[in-house]
């Protein structure tokens, strides 16, 4: 059962309390995803061209005596809503770094998929720190609350951001990508179960090791070049991702959802980041809603169309 929440004028409000602040943020691809090696530290160097995609989900943050947190959706009942959920986590950074109490009520509401290579939880950490600033007044600009997003994760600051960039070092590294604008039209098949992000870079490391996994990636002129293009079939032919062979040895079945989805018509099909989740691409909108409807049930647990660039976490 879902937290109630009490609409806007409530106590909060008589007493002086700011009014519900909600933030939409979008979930990621990697329209080209180069792993290095392991580094010392223990991440994988990459070089990775990201876009922000219109599958959503919501936080509101209300005031509070405490920081808690409440949600619904994907997840729900198996989510950790305790310190080490990464919205608890960003909520206490911002405090930290911006020096007032980590005090509010937090809700979730889940569309995203849970380890699905679709960076729900760095999505949520920062819809939480564009939430937070603007509950408590900090008036942090984009580029510093991004700066916070790096201690968080490796894909965080480019969910702060949104739209199209280049992620270099271990991803939390990024450049915005600047083309003309264009929708390119996605279709989402999300599997049943997750992959840890580690466990998928384990398996591509235990792969190239016994020498089972393709060369690594080229660099992403290719993929750029396509993009500046803004022709689907150009860009559907310079997508990839290293991460692909790791989350289908993990899971087989993902090689039929790829195939599932170029039979129904898809120019391109590819493994979101870490996997499980599979996207296709599409001509346009027309074709997306003509692949998602063939996609067949036993391939996948939910389809979703989308469409990108958008923005990054957004007050709504």
């Amino acid at each position: 059962m879902t937290q109630a929440w009490r609409p806007e004028g409530d106590d909060d409000s008589r007493r002086g309390g700011a009014a519900a602040i909600r933030v939409r943020v979008p979930a990621k691809i990697n329209l080209h995803l180069g792993v290095g090696p392991l580094r010392p530290d223990g991440y994988h160097e990459l070089n990775t061209v990201y876009q922000a995609i219109s599958l959503y989900d919501e936080l509101t943050a209300r005031r509070g005596d405490t920081l808690a947190l409440t949600m619904e959706g994907e997840g729900a009942g198996e989510l950790a809503l305790d310190e080490s959920n990464l919205v608890i986590k960003a909520a206490r950074a911002l405090a930290a770094y911006a020096g007032v109490p980590a005090h509010a009520r937090l809700h979730l509401r889940k569309q995203i998929p849970l380890a699905g290579g679709l960076a729900g939880g760095s999505a949520d950490a920062a819809a939480t720190l564009v939430a937070c600033d603007a509950l408590w007044g900090t008036g942090l600009g984009r580029d510093e609350l991004a700066g916070i997003a790096a201690g968080l994760g490796s894909d965080v600051p480019f969910l702060v951001h949104g739209g199209t960039a280049l992620g270099t070092g271990r991803g939390e590294a990024v450049s915005p990508v600047l083309t003309k604008p264009v929708s390119w039209h996605w279709v989402v098949a999300i599997a049943d179960g997750g992959i840890s992000t580690p466990q998928a870079y384990r398996e591509i490391d235990r792969l190239r090791e016994i020498g089972a996994a393709p060369a690594p990636l080229a660099g992403t002129d290719a993929l750029l070049a396509a993009l500046r293009q803004q022709d689907p079939a150009v860009l559907a032919a310079a997508i990839g991702n290293d991460l692909q062979p790791a989350a289908i040895s993990i899971r087989p079945a993902l090689a039929e959802t790829l195939k599932a989805g170029e039979r129904a018509g898809a120019l391109a099909g590819i493994v979101s980041g870490s996997g499980p989740t599979c996207v296709f691409l599409a001509a346009d909108a027309d074709a997306a809603a003509q692949v998602a409807a063939a996609l067949d049930p036993s391939v996948c647990r939910l389809v979703h169309t989308a469409y990108g660039p958008v923005p990054g976490a957004r007050i709504v």
